[in-house]
C-alpha cells in the first residue's frame, strides 16, 4: 500500500476542543478536513465554516458511516473517548484521540482489543510531551546528559470549578472521582524521559475536600491527590494533580534527577527552568538556564520550528501532534505515542482511584501489551 498522499479528516468536538486544530491541518496540504461533528447543532454550521468542512453532523455515528474518512480527530469529553476510538478504528479510520485514552479499565482493554483488530492506527494526543522545554529535557536524557533517571515529579494545578459548570462532564469525570483523574499531562513527558520503562503500581491519597459546588455538593476528588509510582526499573515517580484548591494556575511542573544531573521546571511566570548537568557543571551544583542548552540540544521540530507550530496551543503541542499523527497514518514511522503508549500514561490514573477506594493500598498497574 503506498503513501496516502491526501487525508479525509474528521473532527468530532468541533465546536469545542476540535475548533483548535485548524491551523495545523492548514499548514499541512496533505490534510483536509471533509466533517465536523458536534452535538451543539446551533454552533455546528459555524465551527463547519471556521474549520472549512463540507459534512456536518449532530451524530458521530453518521459521521463515521456517511462522510468519506481516512482519519478522525476525537476532541469530545473524555468518557467518550474510547468508544468513539473503538468505532472508528473498527471501520479502518485511523483515530488521534484526546487525553484520557479511557476512562475505566474494561473500556480500555477493549480500546486496545479494537486497535489490535483493526489496520488503523491509534495516537493519543499528549500535547505536554511537546512542550519546547520537555522535548529538550527528552533530547537531553537521550545523549545520557542525565545518567539514569530514577526520580520524578509531575504536576497539575488547575483550578476549574468555574469551567466544571461549563462544560459539565468535567464535574463528574474529572472533579466527581476519587484519584488521579486526569494525570497524562504530567506523566506523560516523564515517561518519555525514563524511556522504555513502566508504572507497574501506584499507592493513592487525598488531602480531604474543603470546596463545594454552586449546588452545595461536596466535590468527590480530593483538593490535591498525589499518587506515588512504581516503575518497573526501581525508580519513583510522585504525580499531584490539583483542580479545585483556590491558586494560580500551574498546569505543567515537573522534575527529574538521574544519576549525573538533575532538573527543575519552572513554577511560575517569570521563573526559568533550571537544570545542572555534572558534565557541564566544571564540578559546582550550580543551576543552569535550560534555554542556555538549546543551541546544543533542541531537536530540529523545534529548531526548525514554523511560526504556525510556535503560535499553536499547549506550548506548540497541538501543531507538532497533527504532524506526528499524518506522519504515522502515512506509514513513515510509529506513531508517538501509540496504543501501548496511551495505555500506559492512562493506567495509573485509573488505578490510583481504585487505590483511594482501597484507603491508599498499592496498587498493581495492568501492562496492555499482555492483554
Amino acid at each position: 500500500m503506498g503513501v496516502l498522499e491526501q487525508i479525509n479528516l474528521g473532527i468530532v468536538g468541533a465546536c469545542g476542543r476540535g475548533a483548535s486544530f485548524r491551523a495545523a491541518c492548514d499548514a499541512l496540504e496533505c490534510v483536509n478536513i471533509r466533517a465536523v461533528c458536534d452535538v451543539n447543532a446551533d454552533a455546528l454550521p459555524g465551527a463547519a465554516e471556521a474549520l472549512g468542512a463540507d459534512d456536518m453532523f449532530t451524530h458521530y455515528e453518521e459521521m463515521i458511516a456517511q462522510s468519506d474518512l481516512d482519519a478522525v480527530i476525537i476532541g469530545t469529553p473524555m468518557q467518550f473517548h474510547a468508544p468513539q476510538a473503538i468505532l472508528a478504528l473498527n471501520q479502518g479510520i485511523h483515530v488521534l484521540s484526546e487525553v484520557t485514552a479511557g476512562v475505566s479499565v474494561d473500556v480500555c482493554r477493549k480500546l486496545v482489543e479494537a486497535e489490535k483488530s483493526s489496520k488503523a492506527t491509534y495516537m493519543m494526543a499528549e500535547n505536554f510531551t511537546y512542550m519546547k522545554p520537555n522535548v529538550l529535557i527528552r533530547e537531553i536524557v537521550r545523549r545520557g546528559l542525565l545518567g539514569v533517571p530514577y526520580y520524578a515529579e509531575g504536576e497539575y494545578l488547575h483550578e476549574l470549578k468555574e469551567l466544571n459548570e461549563k462544560t459539565v462532564w468535567r464535574r463528574r469525570w474529572q472533579t466527581g472521582v476519587a484519584g488521579v483523574t486526569y494525570g497524562t499531562h504530567s506523566l506523560g513527558p516523564i515517561l518519555q524521559w525514563m524511556d522504555g520503562d513502566r508504572v507497574i503500581r501506584v499507592c493513592s491519597a487525598g488531602s480531604g475536600h474543603h470546596y463545594r459546588d454552586p449546588r452545595n455538593d461536596i466535590y468527590e476528588n480530593d483538593d490535591s491527590t498525589v499518587m506515588l509510582c512504581q516503575m518497573a526499573r526501581g525508580g519513583l515517580v510522585k504525580i499531584r494533580v490539583d483542580m479545585l484548591s483556590d491558586r494560580p494556575h500551574s498546569m505543567a511542573n515537573y522534575q527529574l534527577q538521574g544519576t549525573e544531573g538533575c532538573y527543575e521546571s519552572a513554577r511560575a511566570p517569570g521563573e526559568k527552568n533550571r537544570i545542572w548537568l555534572r558534565s557541564h557543571s566544571e564540578n559546582t551544583h550550580t543551576w543552569s538556564d535550560l534555554s542556555e542548552l538549546e543551541e546544543e540540544f533542541l531537536p530540529d521540530m523545534w529548531r526548525n520550528a514554523s511560526e504556525t507550530a510556535k503560535k499553536a496551543g499547549h506550548g506548540g503541542g497541538d501543531y507538532f501532534e497533527i504532524c506526528d499523527f499524518v506522519e504515522s497514518i502515512q506509514g513513515k514511522r510509529p506513531p508517538e505515542i501509540g496504543i501501548h503508549e496511551a495505555m500506559d500514561m492512562t493506567m495509573p490514573g485509573l488505578m490510583s482511584q481504585e487505590s483511594m477506594l482501597q484507603e491508599g493500598a498499592w496498587t498493581d498497574v495492568p501492562d496492555s501489551r499482555i492483554w
